[in-house]
């Protein structure tokens, strides 16, 4: 299962990946911290806070660390909570490298594909994110989410 990345307009990045799970786990563990704990973040990075009020209005922050002790936060606001199936809110990082905000739309369907559509302010905040690592980042951390939910489910 692999990541795959599309951009369907001047403004949207399109992240597609399925996993070996059910929907309701996977939401789990794109929304619950001591989950996200286990997971989010690149290879040799780590939340080292991660805070979710998982209501429409709720705020989200997180921070991570990286192997060499930089830290980077990150947060938003939740628009929607539906679980299993959808969550949309926004992203806005502490130091900012990219203009504005970002607004991120994910849905769960089937036997668990999840899409993530991130709506950027123009195309050259979309270009800029595209020419960024990214998509590594995101295929290593989407990656570490399914070593874990195969976990996950060995427990149960």
């Amino acid at each position: 299962m692999t990541l795959t990345v599309s951009t369907p307009s001047d403004t949207d990045i399109v992240m597609v990946r399925a996993f070996d799970a059910p929907r309701p786990l996977v939401f789990d563990a794109i929304t619950r911290p001591e989950l996200l704990r286990r997971w989010h973040g690149a290879r040799g990075w780590n939340l080292v806070s991660c805070e979710v009020d998982l209501r429409a209005g709720g705020r989200w922050r997180f921070v991570s660390r990286g192997p060499g002790g930089e830290e980077m936060g990150h947060g938003g606001v939740y628009l929607e909570v539906a679980p299993p199936e959808r969550i949309v809110y926004t992203e806005t990082f502490d130091d900012p490298w990219y203009a504005g905000e970002c607004l991120v739309t994910t849905v769960l369907t089937g036997d668990t594909t999840m899409t993530s559509t991130l709506r950027y302010e123009s195309r050259d905040v979309r270009d800029t994110v595209l020419r960024s690592p990214m998509e590594r980042g995101v295929t290593e951390s989407l990656t570490r989410l399914a070593t874990v939910l195969v976990a996950i489910q060995g427990e149960s």
